[in-house]
């Protein structure tokens, strides 16, 4: 019905031969007309706040599961909704992590220019020595729930019938739901056309989309940077750490054979162990909260470029048909036909990815402020008591002294 409507404005505005009040002549295959009904795209506009928010969506419990000839792991998935469209106002269903690949490739699919969040990766992060430990376990769910609310709050995702089936349906009907997608020679279909449009290229690409093309690269490029430096002084502090654990005992085992020192030695390691316990606090809390904020962005930016491949992929298809129609004089009308479908295809794509990238550009610069601010009071927090612990150290040596009779440390 859209494309139908899409052509009858093209159309009509083509009999028109309308003019614009400087004179100028109004193309009608302008990608973003401000008549087009792909201005619904206005996303900025349509942002929920707390206070009206409509469907919340947690995840959590993950469970274990052994079978003959796999392991895999099953998360709950609760949701709580208002919304007129469910059946219920709360659903509990269990999923994996294949199903949640599943529903972000059907998101993709029908939205190939708007930019669903990642997944955290499919196989064991560097680092990690086990596949199901608790704190790849733990990672992974905080990421997977992380997905699932960046869906929710999304105003075209959060509307989707394959995400309120994800949300809702028991695991035989959501199986059944997964075979109803496109074949194998479909999807090799749609490859190929990405392929040969890739190795074609673009020849007329609007002027934002390459500044779009420029900022993704240089944003992977800095994002990816930061996150293995962060990482790199994550490993450090780690080291730093298991050294430090091993320096207070050291103390105390000095103290028990230098009889004058013994006091300030013994004084030493409670100050090495106290440190210790913050360095420790600070090396999860970098861990648990800047690491995986900065990783998600490593991937966001691989998103970015996959959907402004898939956005050329669609004008490469529009430029084709283009020149063909030129040198063809058979069939023409049947390839006007197409070739405004294609056209209506680039025109909805373009404005839908225009619009997103604004969108997520605002959440991300959020999600990253609040990262760096959090990471910034907790490093101030660890260094004020890592302070005050050795100046308590220093007060007490003063006090010794001039009770001694000696003179002052400073």
């Amino acid at each position: 019905l859209l494309s139908q409507q899409l052509r009858l404005n093209k159309r009509d505005l083509h009999a028109s031969d309308t003019t614009l009040s400087d004179g100028s002549s109004l193309n009608a295959s302008m990608q973003t007309s401000s008549a087009s009904m792909i201005n619904q795209y206005k996303f900025e506009e349509e942002e929920e706040d707390a206070d009206t928010k409509d469907i919340f969506v947690t995840v959590d419990n993950p469970e274990s599961h052994v079978t003959a000839i796999e392991t895999y792991i099953t998360y709950r998935v609760e949701t709580k909704t208002t919304r007129s469209e469910f059946d219920s106002s709360e659903f509990e269903v269990r999923r994996r992590y294949q199903d949640f690949l599943w529903l972000k490739g059907r998101l993709e699919e029908a939205h190939p220019t708007l930019i669903v969040h990642p997944l955290p990766e499919k196989f064991v992060m560097k680092g990690m020595v086990e596949r199901f430990n608790e704190d790849f376990i733990e990672t992974r769910r905080s990421a997977l729930h992380k997905f699932l609310n960046k869906i929710a709050e999304h105003p075209i995702f959060s509307s989707s019938e394959d995400f309120k089936i994800f949300l809702t349906a028991g695991s035989g009907e959501l199986t059944s739901h997964k075979k109803q997608g496109p074949g194998f020679l479909s999807r090799m279909g749609e490859t190929v056309k990405a392929v040969a449009a890739a190795v074609r290229g673009v020849r007329g690409r609007p002027q934002e989309f390459t500044d779009m093309q420029e900022y993704a690269e240089a944003f992977s490029q800095k994002i990816s940077s930061i996150d293995k430096v962060t990482q790199r002084i994550v490993r450090e502090q780690k080291e730093y750490l298991e050294e430090l654990k091993e320096c207070g005992p050291t103390y105390a085992l000095w103290s028990q054979s230098e009889e004058e020192l013994a006091e300030p030695l013994k004084n030493v390691a409670g100050c090495v162990d106290k440190c210790c316990k913050e360095t420790e606090e600070q090396v999860k809390h970098l861990n648990d909260h800047l690491i995986p904020v900065l990783h998600e962005y490593v991937l966001c930016a691989d998103t970015l470029k996959a959907v402004l491949r898939r956005r050329d992929n669609i004008q490469a298809d529009f430029e084709v048909k283009t020149e063909a129609l030129a040198t063809k004089k058979a069939d023409r009308d049947a390839m006007r036909d197409e070739l405004d479908k294609v056209e209506d295809r680039l025109e909805w794509a373009n404005n839908a990815l225009k619009s997103d990238w604004t969108r997520w550009q605002k959440g991300m610069r959020t999600d990253l402020r609040s990262a760096f601010n959090d990471t910034a009071e907790r490093n101030v927090s660890y260094y004020e008591k890592c302070l005050a612990v050795w100046e308590s150290f220093l007060q007490s040596q003063r006090t010794d002294a001039e009770g001694n009779g000696n003179v002052d440390f400073s």
